[in-house]
């Protein structure tokens, strides 16, 4: 599976964007969260003024998962031997 994707890099800190025009969204994820993590939630949600959740969720999940592809990503040689 190929996602298209690039890097942007803000303030030393890399960010992962899809590529492309934005498809339908017609799927949907439901998952449950105890009352202190979802007040949590609700006050980073709150401080940083973040109204649409949906796609700060959205967002936050992806960007999670393709930073982790990125550093699983195989090399052609071992992180010690770059370092060099």
């Amino acid at each position: 599976m190929h996602f298209g994707l690039h890097n942007n890099y803000l303030m030393g800190t890399k960010i992962f964007k899809l590529n492309g025009r934005p498809k339908p969204r017609d799927k949907k994820v439901v998952f449950t969260l105890n009352d202190e993590e979802y007040n949590l939630i609700q006050f980073y949600l709150k401080k940083y003024k973040i109204t649409n959740r949906s796609r700060w969720y959205r967002e936050t999940i992806i960007n999670h998962m393709l930073k982790n592809m990125d550093q699983d990503y195989p090399t052609l040689f071992e992180e010690n031997e770059m370092r060099r």
